[in-house]
């Protein structure tokens, strides 16, 4: 088994991909201070967006994160059940916070869109949960996608 030449996605793959796929990793940074969580999404293929519901508690290193306005990268990946289909996508951008009440209809409809994964369980009340809305436009989008050779 051989690897086939790994191939950068076009616009309308990545489109595809990433209103098929519904989670991904977010990677924020602080100067030097890295921190990554599961998240899942909503993907506007018109506008190119991402939009996230996060959850944190008072004391959590996400709050910190969000709260500086952090740089942010969200990489959404597959394998298909055969293992012979790779592919990826990175989103890079800052991350924006959206006022609920400032929100459109189309934006809405975006949070709908992302489901609620099994990893979002807390064991603290609602009342210490502080719930926020994002969105993510990316200033870079790239898609690899790669194909195993299974006849070689």
């Amino acid at each position: 088994m051989s690897l086939a030449e790994e191939t950068e996605m076009v616009a309308a793959e990545i489109d595809e991909f990433l209103s098929g796929t519904e989670t991904g990793v977010l990677a924020l940074a602080d100067d030097n201070d890295p921190y990554s969580i599961p998240i899942s999404y909503g993907y506007d293929a018109d506008s190119g967006a991402f939009y996230m519901r996060l959850v944190s508690t008072p004391d959590s290193d996400k709050r910190g994160f969000l709260s500086s306005k952090p740089r942010a990268k969200l990489v959404i990946y597959d394998e298909n059940d055969t293992q012979t289909r790779y592919r990826s996508v990175v989103a890079t951008g800052t991350l924006e916070q959206i006022d609920p009440n400032e929100m459109s209809v189309e934006e809405i409809e975006q949070y709908g869109e992302a489901r609620r994964p099994l990893f979002e369980i807390w064991g603290q009340g609602k009342a210490e949960l502080d719930i926020k809305l994002y969105r993510l436009k990316p200033d870079e989008l790239t898609g690899r996608r790669t194909e195993v050779d299974r006849d070689s």
